[in-house]
């Protein structure tokens, strides 16, 4: 007897229906599981941020991208000389200084008195002092003097943009930096609202470190 052609074909066009479908499913578990690992990546481990502001220049230009460690935080304290994304304090686009809100007077005492309230915003700004340290700004240079240590020392800023002088560039009394905070300052000394006007940060609103910045193409490098 012989076997009739169309239930032939359709016994060999079964594997091929199969194939098809495997495929597609294991396309989607892949989608699945990349975009399942982007999501825990930026969450917990590396996140992309773009620069909004000309505070950080010449270091970092307006529209550049960078990558922070959202992790390094959770197994140790940042360190004077970073770059990193933080919240700063509730009233700080206001440029309002401490829990008694006042605005500072440059030239004179730059903010000391922490806000107990966080933004929702993210920042980027360097460290350029930490717990217990006594700093003075001077033409928009900080002298830092670190627990124990007798004379205050200016620090190493080949990276600054020179503050051109203004009053906001000076701030020649001294202050100290509360347990647990840290004081931000833009590399862009004259055209930066950081902390000498709404004050330091608490270690816990540190989101992370920058450590390299991968956009636009030509300014890709290890920060």
């Amino acid at each position: 007897m012989s076997e009739n052609p169309s239930s032939a074909k359709d016994v060999q066009s079964e594997p091929g229906k199969k194939s098809r479908t495997s495929s597609i499913v294991e396309l989607v578990l892949i989608i699945v599981v990349a975009i399942g690992l982007a999501i825990v990546i930026q969450a917990f481990i590396v996140k992309p941020y773009r620069i909004p502001s000309g505070s950080m220049e010449p270091t970092l230009a307006v529209g550049q991208r960078v990558l922070v460690d959202r992790i390094g935080m959770h197994f140790g304290d940042p360190h004077v000389g970073e770059i990193v994304v933080f919240h700063p304090p509730k009233n700080a686009e206001q440029e309002i200084c401490g829990p008694s809100p006042h605005m500072v007077t440059p030239g004179r005492t730059a903010c000391a008195a922490p806000e107990p309230i966080q933004s929702s915003v993210n920042f980027i700004k360097r460290i350029v002092a930490g717990p217990g340290d006594e700093i003075s700004i001077k033409e928009g240079h900080v002298f830092r003097k670190t627990p124990g240590q007798k004379t205050f020392t200016r620090e190493s800023d080949s990276y600054i943009r020179p503050c051109g002088g203004g009053s906001e560039c000076n701030f020649p009394v001294p202050i100290r930096i509360p347990a647990g905070h840290w004081f931000m300052m833009g590399d862009n000394r004259g055209e930066s609202d950081d902390s000498r006007f709404w004050g330091p940060v608490p270690t816990g609103w540190i989101i992370g470190a920058a450590f390299a910045t991968y956009w636009p193409p030509d300014r890709i490098g290890i920060l």
